[in-house]
């Protein structure tokens, strides 16, 4: 109730945007970049984005976390540097729903611009 309105919109609104987006990109790296531990695919966020678009430590492992509950990435672990780190993997499915998503974010991408540019008539 208190507070102000187009904060608590934002807020939400952003919360939303991002984790179907970092799930995206989570998936998207893991397909390019082959199998990662946690910290690397933070850094790999950070990387593409100039450091602009980077997830806290918790939302990057709820991510993940989910991601693995759907069976669209797998966890493993690996000994590096006498060190155990737990790496993940995009799975088969994984690679199936990214096409699909692929779709969808371009089908969104060319309404985004339409709406954005002339085509719309909005200057």
């Amino acid at each position: 109730m208190f507070g102000d309105p187009k904060e608590k919109a934002l807020k939400k609104l952003r919360r939303e945007l991002r984790a179907g987006t970092y799930s995206f990109i989570i998936l998207s790296i893991l397909e390019n970049k082959g199998d990662m531990h946690g910290y690397a695919i933070r850094k790999e966020f950070e990387k593409l984005s100039n450091g602009k678009i980077v997830p806290s430590e918790g939302t990057l492992y709820d991510l993940l976390k989910s991601l693995e509950r759907y069976k669209l990435i797998e966890g493993f672990w690996a000994e590096v540097g006498g060190r155990a780190r737990k790496y993940y993997r995009i799975t088969p499915l994984g690679k199936d729903v990214l096409e699909e998503l692929r779709k969808e974010i371009e089908s969104v991408s060319r309404m985004m611009k339409k709406l954005t540019g002339d085509e719309y008539g909005w200057d």
